[in-house]
């Protein structure tokens, strides 16, 4: 089956409302490809691999969390930024971005579906930001052992997982955001989290895991990162019938 480009993009801003967000790129249509799609392709970010790929797997548009057009980034269409685009254009295929709005999505969000993962039943927001809430917590079904608590999130993840060290207890309350969240640390310490779980680390968390006893878990940025995208994909394939693949360049960052 197919559906007219336009719609799809339709169909993606009423479901995830980006005009909710105050982010740091442009959402929705990025590169605009030919009318009608057959095939979407999803991943994570629209690095020169994913395009390749995508490419070579006959996709109509490529949907990803990391596009294009960043705030501060040099305007300039020139280098990779040149190479990935040319590529797209030459293809005539689009490219759908959706960066907090994907973030924040109750059902099909990176976080929520990084909870389902982990096995979490969601407490309630962790940020307050004005803004639909990224930053989320739960209690855990029983009190665990740090080292328990990085172990399975390790494994669900199936990718490596750092960990630095707050109070020696057993951890009740985890909150968690996807991403590089990192400084969101300060939040959950103020609402007496055990641990706090992002995808990237910076030098002054280490220094506010030890000072807060907050247990700090960098499970990767990309790691954090993969799931939502996903979920839209099936979502699309479930309410349209076009064909959806994914494809994870996975990085280690």
């Amino acid at each position: 089956m197919t559906i007219s480009r336009d719609q799809l993009v339709a169909m993606l801003d009423q479901e995830l409302q980006p005009w909710r967000f105050k982010d740091y790129c442009p959402n929705g249509l990025q590169v605009e490809g030919r009318s009608q799609v057959r095939k979407i392709i999803t991943g994570v970010t629209a690095s020169q691999r994913f395009i390749d790929l995508a490419l070579e797997r006959q996709a109509d548009v490529l949907l990803v969390h990391h596009g294009f057009f960043w705030k501060n980034e040099n305007p300039c269409i020139t280098g990779i930024k040149k190479k990935r685009l040319q590529a797209l254009l030459n293809a005539d295929v689009s490219l759908l971005v959706y960066h907090l709005p994907l973030d924040a999505h109750p059902q099909l969000g990176n976080n929520v579906q990084l909870a389902r993962r982990l096995g979490l039943t969601i407490a309630g927001a962790l940020d307050n930001t004005g803004q639909p809430p990224l930053a989320l917590w739960a209690q855990l079904p029983e009190p665990l052992p740090a080292s328990e608590w990085l172990r399975h999130v390790a494994t669900v993840l199936g990718s490596p997982v750092r960990h630095f060290p707050g109070q020696d207890r057993r951890l009740q309350r985890v909150a968690w955001c996807t991403g590089a969240a990192q400084d969101w640390i300060e939040q959950a310490a103020a609402q007496q989290m055990d641990a706090y779980l992002s995808g990237e680390v910076s030098e002054p968390v280490v220094h506010w895991a030890e000072e807060t006893g907050v247990h700090y878990l960098a499970a990767g940025h990309h790691a954090t990162e993969r799931y939502g995208v996903q979920a839209v994909g099936e979502w699309l394939q479930q309410q349209c019938g076009v064909e959806h693949e994914f494809i994870d360049c996975f990085v280690e960052v």
